[in-house]
Order: C-alpha cells, then structure tokens, then sequence
C-alpha cells in the first residue's frame, strides 16, 4: 500500500496496532518492516504493543518516533500456546492488547505475526462476527495473469471445514473484498474443484455451486462456474472459493513451487561458466521474475466477516529471512563469478604466459614467446628456461619480434635484466 491507495474517500491518517512480539524474529524484524512502511505511505502511524525497554532503542535507531507510539505490555502469545489457553488467560499480552485497540477505536486495522489459531479466537471474541456471517476466512492475494496481478483466494487455514452455506458466504466476502481492496467493479468468481463439470465433486460442492449461482447477480458479481487448481493463477477468475483445508494446501504448494522455480533457476545458472555469464547479462529479468513470484510480497492474509480489520502476516517456509545474506547474495555471486571467468577465457598475449614473463625478455623488457625461446635465451648459470632446440634460426625467430616491438637492440640483451652478457646472433 502507498499514498495513492490512502486517497479518495480514505480517512486523512490511518492507524495500525502491530503486535511486536508476535512471530519468530523478535521485535527487530517488526520495527524494520514498520521503518519500510513509514517510507512509502505518509498517512499512516503505528501503536506498537510490547515490552517498551525493547522498543524504544529499535524505534530511536530508525528514526520512527514521530511515527509510532509503544505501548508498554510485557506478556505475548507464543507461537505453540492453544487457542483456548489464550482466550482464558491472554487478557494482557500484546495480541490481545493490539486488537482491543481496533475494537474501541484508537486502530483501524491489526497486524500480527504470531499464531494463527489464537489471533483468529481473540478477534471473534472481541470484534464478532458481523451479521450473517456463520465463519469468517481468511483471503489471501495469489499471483495472477489478471492486470491487476492478483487474484483473491479464500479460505486458506481459518477452518478445515466448510459447507455449502458457508462457502456462498466466502464467496460473497472475497467478491466484496476483490471489489474494494482491488477496485475490481464486477469481480469473476470460482469455485475450486476436481473439475470443471457440474457433476463433479462431493455433495456440499455441488450444492454450494447451485447457491452461488443465484446470489452472485445480486452482489454485483459474476460466478463463471467451477474452476480447477490451474485457474488459481489465470486470468479467468478473480475470486477463488473453498474450504480452508484445500485452500491451505493450495498455498503453500504455490509456495513451494515459487521456491523450486527459483532454485532450479539458480542451478541452471551456475552449471556451467557461460551460464553464469548468460545470468549477468540477465540479473534484470530474473530479478523482475523473482519478485513476480516471490510470496513474501504478500505474505500472510486478511480475516474476513469480522467488525474490524485483522491481518495475520507470516513468513513462507523456506524462503530467505528479511535482510539476510542469502537473499541478495546470490546476485552477487552472480556477477562476481561471470566477472571471474571472463579474466580467465581472455584471449591470452601472442607471447609468453605470466611465468615466461619472469624470466625472460629482450632489453626493453618485452617478454619473449615461449617459441622464440632457444639456446641463446638460456642465462649463463640460471636454469630459468629449459633448453628448446628448434629447427629455425634463432635470428628470423627474433628479429621480427624485436622490429615489431621497437626494440632495436637485438633479440636477448642479458644487461637489462641484471644477467651475464649474451653475444647477440649475427644479423640480429
């Protein structure tokens, strides 16, 4: 989001609560993804919840103060407490702190890295459920083919399980979501499937088909029908519908995918010197498609069918961590290396190699091809070279080098290297 997303009807300031203590980086990383934020968007601040003698050093060192505002709680949710232990005793962690702020207004939206399970409990505790809704989901925005880039895909993890009513429902809310968040006007929705056929998949299915059919034209919206798991990214749909179960897996092989795409790529570059060469010459586009697939651009998602905006952001699996070496390295190592092989298949000089050049040359200290050298080239008393007999005059060997090079002075002169004087040949 950045300041032409904040125009239009929106308020003139946005206000964010973030749970700073949730997710597997500490505060650290939290506080360097709010200093990205501040840089892009001048219309929003940030009530940041958490232990304040943490806070306050990370704050001042990115210059954020005037942008945020600690609110001291000590206690957090960790990543592996049950849901129900947090709505009994989580009354004062951050979580629930953050999210209290959105519910009596002083935040707009929250945004949480930490478990899924407990941020889905509390929000419904204290925001509820808006009217109509039985379940709320969780979307997500999937890379897409549409002009917009994105697709809308819901639920992907706030429950395994979803009955024809409820998915009318998601459908309903990932088309409002699509229409405002999207500025799509009319959005295409699909419902994810085995197939595209009517008469494919199990009941509940079937049955969430016909309903979607018919509430769709009255929600401004277009149901184009079931759609398989190669239209998530097409540009056929802009709103994919199914339970949280299939949606979940659906994510994270997308993610895995991207992983392997990038890794294959990064192997087929490296495989051979002209390879890496080749991915100098195109650091740019592999750039440009790294970050098209890259998930960590939108990671995480937005809970859906609750009086408030809550947002649960997570880091996929397997991807490199914000800032660390192995996410821009590679690039790196690219051009180092093509750099490298490029000295080393240099076309070498007509005359001798690096280790010739230490040992031999004529008075004007012009190294000597290895070819020219013979019996004459040898030092009195210095084993520099070995004895090369060649069948051609040492004289029309040398000769045209030296009036090649300037040098009048003859072929080998021993005195400008320090060396016994060497009789020149006659004619030379």
């Amino acid at each position: 989001m950045t300041d032409k997303d904040l125009t239009g009807d929106a308020p003139e300031r946005i206000t964010i609560a973030v749970d700073a203590m949730g997710g597997d980086l500490g505060p650290a990383a939290i506080v360097a993804g709010i200093s990205k934020s501040v840089a892009k968007n001048s219309k929003i601040r940030f009530l940041v919840f958490g232990p304040e003698d943490q806070l306050a050093p990370l704050i001042a060192k990115r210059k954020l103060g005037a942008r945020c505002e600690v609110r001291d709680v000590r206690e957090y949710v960790k990543m592996d407490d049950k849901p129900a232990q947090v709505m009994r005793r989580g009354k004062g962690t951050t979580m629930w702190a953050a999210i209290d702020a959105v519910k009596t207004g002083e935040a707009d939206a929250i945004v949480s890295c930490g478990n899924t399970g407990a941020l889905m409990a509390v929000a419904m505790l204290a925001l509820r459920k808006m009217p109509g809704v039985d379940r709320p989901a969780i979307g997500i925005l999937w890379p897409s083919q549409n002009p917009g880039g994105f697709n809308v895909m819901l639920d992907v993890g706030a429950d395994v399980r979803a009955d024809a009513k409820d998915l009318v429902q998601y459908a309903m809310m990932g088309a409002s979501y699509a229409r405002n968040g999207l500025g799509l006007k009319r959005p295409r929705i699909g419902l994810l499937n085995v197939g595209t056929e009517e008469n494919k998949g199990r009941p509940g299915i079937r049955g969430a088909h016909d309903l979607i059919a018919r509430s769709a034209p009255g929600a401004e919206s277009e149901f184009v029908g079931f759609v398989e798991g190669g239209d998530i990214p097409s540009d056929r749909v802009d709103v994919i519908v199914t339970d949280g179960f299939t949606g979940n897996v659906a994510l994270k092989t997308g993610e895995g995918t991207a992983r392997l795409i990038r890794e294959l790529l990064q192997e087929a570059f490296r495989a051979t010197p002209l390879s890496r060469i080749a991915a100098l010459l195109a650091l740019t586009s592999l750039r440009r498609l790294s970050k098209r697939i890259d998930p960590r651009r939108v990671n995480g998602g937005v809970f859906l069918g609750l009086n408030g905006t809550a947002r649960r952001s997570s880091w996929p699996s397997g991807w490199p961590k914000a800032g660390s070496t192995t996410d821009w390295r590679h690039g790196l190592h690219l051009w180092t290396s093509a750099r490298r092989i490029a000295r080393k298949n240099r076309p070498k000089r007509p005359w001798a190699s690096r280790q010739d050049d230490k040992t031999c040359g004529c008075s004007g200290g012009w190294p000597l091809p290895a070819r020219t050298r013979g019996p004459e080239c040898v030092v009195r008393g210095q084993d520099r070279h070995q004895r090369r007999m060649d069948p051609v005059p040492v004289r029309d060997r040398t000769s045209a080098l030296c009036r090649r090079r300037g040098n009048h002075l003859g072929p080998c002169d021993a005195r400008s290297r320090g060396g016994s004087q060497i009789s020149r040949p006659e004619g030379g």
